[in-house]
């Protein structure tokens, strides 16, 4: 179950990476998420 949970989580992870054509896009994309995260902790 948990290896099956670990797969998923690692899937979700990777379907954003998937949308970017270039690794500049991988970075705006990685900033954003920080953004957000940081957002979400104030």
């Amino acid at each position: 179950m948990k290896q099956l949970i670990t797969s998923i989580a690692l899937l979700l992870a990777i379907l954003p990476l998937t949308a970017c054509n270039t690794v500049h896009g991988v970075g705006k994309d990685i900033e954003k998420a920080g953004e957000a995260i940081q957002r979400s902790t104030k």
